[in-house]
Formats: structure tokens, C-alpha cells, sequence
């Protein structure tokens, strides 16, 4: 049976963390929870492990309230953001530990925690202190250790955030690989990435300011966003929000007049927020829509350029490197077939 969430809410000196929050989080699938900073995502994992108490609301764990059990009784592994790995014990025992803690023989608990260590990558590393291992390497160490644990829930807290680019990548890999053999646990991995998200989750909770506006798979969550607040956070970068409006059954942007898309031929007449993802969008020099570019930059082999438009500012991922004077009017081109329309308060109306 799931962990569930009923109308969770917390809040501190005035600040409210979590906001009437309802969730059910489901045994062999790895839920993931996106946010931005102080979305609340921290404080639902603290939570759900028992390092704080809701003001209100409940946890159930199999038909069970686990809101007032106490963190030393609840079976919960979490992995946090910093490598918490004991650097007086070698990985073997830090792996072992806490099985030692809870009371399994050290034969036992050798085996098991030798078993895992192989699991994440780590067999020949056994004998080392965490200090003579890389960051990628001492977080396999934290993780091991919840692993090894087999407890029913297991949270982590933005686990890679502390990692360069391309170690993120790999462990990204792993990861999935390893959540995917947990068939009989509750996983909740939190991050403020989209790729990430979208990569690991089987299913989505999309959080802001302590509130879930969103859950759903990856493809429900990424396709058809239920607000522009969602559009926003599980894009990178974020989904360009432009003000407009439906008149004489034409798109209104600014001065411009688009035709509409067979997806958007209903719209009523109504002012609309239409998004369109920054990879919708690319540089045409045939395009009567032009913008001020204020800032560009170079990632890998693609350039983003942030552009002032007549409309509100653009931001448009291009592949290759280029290299283009600030100040200098970019035509930009779209296809209106990958507009979203919103509402005016935000909630999505018509998804391409």
C-alpha cells in the first residue's frame, strides 16, 4: 500500500512551508518532486521522515497514521545533498553501520553492505576512507548506506546538486538503474532540474511555495501543464509566458497578428498568456517579429539568446555557437502549431 499525504501543512514564524498538501506516494515507483529553492521540497522530505512535525494534517503509510511517530522509530533512509559519510570508518563500515545500529550480526551486515557496494560501483573501494574518494564516489557511499538499510521509504534531497555537470550525467544513469530494483520501497527524490526530473521520475510532483501544482508522468506533467507557473518550472529554460489575446479570430502579440493554429481555432476572443518553449523558437531573418538582444550565452554547442521584444522578452536556445553584438535586432521565427494558451489567471486552456 502507498504513503498518503492528507492535507499536510506546516509552517514556521509566519512562513508557511507546506500548503494543505495531498499526495500519495506508491511502492516500486520512483517518485520525483521539482521546485525551485524554497519550494518546499526539503521540508516535505523532513517531513515525511519525521524531522518535523506538520501542524496539521496526516501521513498514512499502509492505511497506518505515522504523523506522530517519532523519527527514531520510523524506518525511513535518507540521502541529502552533502556527502554525509563517517571519515573515521572505511566505506565497508560505513555502509555496515547502520545495519550494526539496528541489530544485525556483523557477519550479516558485512555481506549485505559488500552486496551493495558492488550495486553502486563501489566493490574495490571497500577498505577506503571516504577522504581518498571523489564527490561522485562518496555520494555512492551515502547511498549505498540508505540502500543497504532496505527500508520501505527511502527520500533524497537533491543528491547530485553538489556535482559537476557531467558527473550529474552519469550518476543520472545509475541512479535509474539502481531506483528501478527497489520494487518494494517508496522512493521520493527531490531536484530543481528538469532534465533530471523528467529522466528519473516515473511519476512527477511539481512544487511551489509549499504547494503541489502538478503531478503527473513525465509526459502529462511536460506536454500539458496545468498553469503557466508549471510551464515555468519543468522547462530549461523556462517556458516563455507572452501577454496576448484572441481578437478578430487572430493571435494578438503587441503590434503583430498571427492566423491560428488549427489547435487554437476555438479560442474564444479573450486575452490569453500563450507560451512556447525556447527550443520553438530560432532566428529568421524573413520574420516581421524582431527583439533587442540583451544577453546571450554560449552552453556546450548551443547559444540562448534573451531578447527585448515589443511583447515581453524571449528566450530562444539555437543550436552552434554564435556570436552576436548586444543590442543587435533579432528576427525570430515560430511556429504558431507550438503555441500553449492560458488563461489570463494562468491555468492552462489549449496544449499544441
Amino acid at each position: 500500500m502507498p504513503l498518503h499525504l492528507e492535507n499536510l501543512s506546516l509552517a514556521r514564524n509566519g512562513v508557511r512551508y507546506l500548503d494543505r498538501v495531498d499526495a500519495t506516494f506508491r511502492r516500486g515507483r520512483l517518485t520525483t518532486v521539482i521546485g525551485r529553492t524554497l519550494a518546499g521540497k526539503t521540508t516535505l522530505l523532513r517531513t515525511l521522515a519525521g524531522l518535523q512535525a506538520p501542524d496539521s494534517g496526516d501521513l498514512k503509510l499502509d492505511g497506518v497514521s505515522i504523523a506522530s511517530v517519532p523519527v527514531w522509530k520510523r524506518d525511513v533512509a535518507m540521502v541529502y545533498q552533502q556527502f554525509i559519510n563517517y571519515p573515521h570508518l572505511s566505506v565497508l563500515e560505513n555502509v555496515a553501520f547502520p545495519l550494526l545500529r539496528r541489530g544485525l550480526k556483523a557477519p550479516e551486515a558485512q555481506l549485505r553492505a559488500e552486496a551493495t557496494l558492488a550495486k553502486v560501483g563501489l566493490s574495490g573501494f571497500a577498505a577506503r576512507r571516504p577522504s581518498q574518494l571523489s564527490g561522485g564516489q562518496q555520494q555512492r557511499v551515502a547511498l549505498a548506506r540508505a540502500l543497504a538499510r532496505e527500508a520501505p521509504i527511502l527520500l533524497l534531497d537533491e543528491p547530485l546538486v553538489n556535482l559537476d555537470y557531467k558527473l550529474r550525467e552519469q550518476l543520472r544513469e545509475e541512479f535509474r538503474g539502481l531506483f528501478a530494483e527497489e520494487t518494494k520501497a517508496i522512493v521520493v527524490y527531490t531536484t530543481t532540474e528538469p532534465a533530471e526530473a523528467m529522466m528519473l521520475g516515473d511519476e512527477i510532483v511539481v512544487m511551489h511555495e509549499g504547494r503541489i501544482l502538478q503531478v503527473g508522468t513525465p509526459v502529462d506533467v511536460f506536454e500539458r501543464p496545468a498553469s503557466t507557473a508549471v510551464a515555468e518550472i519543468v522547462n530549461d529554460p523556462p517556458m516563455n509566458i507572452l501577454p496576448g489575446a484572441v481578437v478578430d479570430g487572430r493571435i494578438a502579440l503587441g503590434s503583430y497578428r498571427l492566423a491560428l493554429p488549427a489547435h487554437l481555432s476555438r479560442l474564444a476572443a479573450a486575452d490569453y498568456r500563450f507560451g512556447l518553449r525556447a527550443t520553438d523558437l530560432h532566428v529568421d531573418p524573413a520574420s516581421e517579429i524582431a527583439g533587442s538582444l540583451v544577453f546571450a550565452e554560449i552552453s556546450g554547442s548551443e547559444t540562448f539568446l534573451h531578447v527585448e521584444t515589443a511583447f515581453g522578452p524571449l528566450a530562444l536556445q539555437i543550436e552552434g555557437i554564435h556570436d552576436i553584438a548586444l543590442g543587435t535586432q533579432v528576427p525570430i521565427g515560430f511556429s504558431t502549431e507550438r503555441l500553449f494558451a492560458f488563461a489570463a489567471d494562468g491555468a492552462l486552456v489549449v496544449a499544441p
